[in-house]
């Protein structure tokens, strides 16, 4: 995933670690790095099909949206904790506009709300992890996605 040279991608490595850092349920857990990567794949391709959709913040997205899980089971908040600490890193880790940062604590915040964003950025975030959930033995369904690229995926 985020093996080039270039700064934002060594900028993804260290996003990486910190995130990596804050997870404590293990490498080997459902919500872990393994699924991190398929969002973060699922997320650049939605990104790529999707008009206005904001490639960075889709990434970053993928990387810190379930780090501050407590639990593999029922957690409906573990997105608003990890939205929480976004604002703490932007500027030293992320380097965000106001903007980005905004998309990415809303994305974080709502992931697992069950509700869709016609916001291309937030529909790319949400619908790259949702496309994920025949991890756990869901079918994602048209409904709960935000994006034309992502139902076209179903």
């Amino acid at each position: 995933m985020m093996k080039s040279r270039n700064t934002k991608a060594n900028n993804l490595e260290a996003v990486r670690k910190w995130a990596l850092k804050q997870f404590s349920l293990g490498d080997s857990s459902i919500h872990g790095p393994d699924h991190w990567e398929r969002v973060y794949e699922n997320g650049v391709m939605l990104a790529g099909k999707t008009p206005g959709a904001d490639v960075r913040v889709v990434k970053l997205f993928s990387l810190l949206h379930d780090c501050r899980r407590e639990n593999n089971n029922y957690d409906p908040d573990h997105g608003r904790r990890a939205a929480e600490e976004l604002e703490q890193i932007n500027g030293s880790l992320l380097h965000l506009s106001d903007i980005q940062l905004e998309l990415l604590v809303q994305a974080c915040s709502g992931h697992a709300d069950g509700i869709t964003s016609s916001n291309p950025t937030i529909g790319c975030c949400w619908d790259a992890d949702r496309l994920e959930l025949p991890r756990a033995g869901i079918k994602p369904r048209a409904q709960f996605l935000s994006t034309a690229a992502a139902r076209n995926l179903i």
